[in-house]
């Protein structure tokens, strides 16, 4: 959501206890995220108050980078499709409707 600009710098987020809560994760885990999202200079620690959005993070990833991204989930995608001998077509469109029904 910071790479394509849907949380721009300054917002906070959500306590590592509230999302914890309501994905139904340990907390330790919505904690390593956010210090990963820290290390990668995408968010900001200050003392007593939530974690924001990074100031310093500049603008959002074009759509290009935002892609690169998705490619070693793509790469695996494309692997198991081949795996398990499906046409390349029924792929797409299994995807397709998947992004569809995530809208």
């Amino acid at each position: 959501m910071i790479s394509s600009g849907q949380l721009s710098p300054g917002d906070a987020m959500p306590s590592v206890r509230e999302l914890a809560a309501t994905h139904a994760v340990n907390p330790m885990t919505i904690s390593k995220a956010y210090s990963l999202l820290e290390t990668e200079g995408l968010l900001e620690r200050q003392r007593g108050k939530a974690m924001t959005v990074s100031t310093l993070n500049g603008l959002a990833e074009n759509k290009q980078a935002r892609l690169l991204r998705l490619q070693p989930a793509i790469q695996q995608l494309a692997m198991a499709s081949e795996q398990l001998e499906l046409d390349t077509d029924d792929v797409i469109n299994a995807l397709r409707q998947t992004l569809e029904k995530n809208k």
